[in-house]
């Protein structure tokens, strides 16, 4: 058995930044094999957006190991902690959502969740922490608060740094990691999982079941998947996502866009492969850059999509990209005659999400093409014509068609 568990250990640890404590990890997982029972394996998402990109699917891939191995996702909606927002990384107070917001984001993030967790009633358990969070009286409230000194809040770097800036730090906020904490209470949370800027919230977590009388969850913090401009991490308000429902040619499309010195930690966040064939593909001279990218993009489509349809997105890339065609299946998209800014015709393409995000692409970027040539004003005005193609970075296209 000690054996078995190291190489789950091994396994388990690949790919993380911390563990508090491995043997802890070591123990737990020895005692669930002897006595045949699963761990809880605890991860908290606050549905503050609908949808999720690839940055996200690290920490589930790390869910569905524990899954694979025989324990329990325990995935709390926090439908309750979002209304107060988590400070977590924040320089300013996060805007609490509706309960209505939150909840038809959450409905999208299961939906999207199960692409990589395993989502039968065996390894998967779905909470929503206004279950207990909501009934909470004000004298269980002050007990909790009571847990935890202001002095120990205070440790957070966000609020560290917003003080030394005399930017405000509501009370409110220090409720936020406490209640997180009480959620791993509730669901008696054997290990918790969450990015590097959740250390603090996990480890809180681990105090409070102490005070509670539990034995403290293990805390395995995951790295923040770095997004396509290969400095800030993946997110959408920045553009430098890959999304989980995004089109396999733009899946595979944005893959091939990263920097070569990013695919080592794009292999080992987002693949299953060995190390030892992780280091053989981004090693030049083993593997050509290129080669090893279209293997990677090849992957990634097919964890989300099948074989044939990821062979099918490298063949269309070459075609598009290495050969300068343009892709068979573009977007027809109906307009007036009517001349329209540049601009606001991106918005109508659905080429980009806002018009202040056409006037980047277009000014900023020089990302913007109609019929082949550049365009550099976007407050040009656009006579549509039959047929005209409107091209958006290297992978978004839209054909028109004039209505009469």
């Amino acid at each position: 058995m000690k054996d078995k568990i190291a190489e789950q250990v091994k396994l388990l640890t690949r790919g993380t930044v911390e563990i508090f404590t491995e043997q802890e990890l070591a123990d737990k997982l020895t005692d669930a094999a002897k006595k045949e029972r699963q761990l809880r394996i605890k991860l908290g998402l606050d549905p503050t957006s609908p949808d999720i990109h690839l940055g996200h699917t690290v920490v589930l891939r790390k869910l569905r190991q524990f899954q694979d191995l025989g324990h329990k996702a325990v995935l709390i909606i926090g439908d309750y902690t979002a209304r107060i927002g988590d400070p977590t990384g924040q320089n300013t107070t996060r805007p609490m959502l509706s309960p209505e917001q939150i909840e038809k984001n959450a409905k999208t993030y299961l939906a999207q969740a199960g692409k990589v967790l395993d989502t039968s009633k065996d390894k998967l358990e779905v909470r929503h922490n206004s279950e207990w969070l909501e009934k909470m009286s004000l004298m269980e409230l002050i007990q909790l608060a009571a847990k935890k000194t202001i002095a120990q809040m205070l440790q957070r770097d966000s609020f560290k740094l917003r003080l030394q800036n005399d930017i405000d730090v509501y009370t409110h906020e220090f409720i936020y990691p406490l209640m997180q904490g009480y959620d791993s209470v509730v669901v008696k949370s054997d290990v918790e999982l969450g990015g590097t800027d959740q250390t603090f919230n996990n480890l809180i977590g681990r105090d409070i079941q102490r005070a509670y009388g539990q034995k403290p969850q293990i805390v395995i913090t995951i790295p923040i998947l770095v997004g396509l401009d290969g400095k800030e991490k993946m997110s959408k308000s920045k553009g430098n996502y890959i999304g989980v429902t995004d089109e396999p040619n733009d899946m595979f499309g944005k893959v091939m866009s990263i920097s070569d010195d990013m695919m080592e930690n794009y292999f080992t966040l987002l693949t299953s492969l060995p190390t030892e064939k992780i280091a053989e593909m981004t090693n030049p001279e083993k593997t050509h850059p290129k080669q090893a990218k279209v293997f990677l993009g090849k992957t990634i489509v097919s964890e989300f999509y099948n074989d044939a349809t990821a062979q099918l997105a490298a063949a269309e890339f070459d075609r598009v990209f290495a050969q300068g065609q343009l892709p068979d299946d573009i977007p027809q998209v109906k307009v007036s005659a009517e001349p329209i800014m540049a601009s606001k015709l991106l918005v109508h393409c659905k080429l980009v999400e806002s018009t202040s995000e056409a006037k980047r692409m277009i000014k900023v970027q020089s990302a913007v093409s109609i019929n082949g040539s550049k365009i550099n004003d976007p407050n040009a005005e656009i006579t549509p014509t039959d047929g005209m193609i409107i091209q958006v970075g290297k992978r978004k296209f839209a054909k028109l068609k004039v209505s009469v």
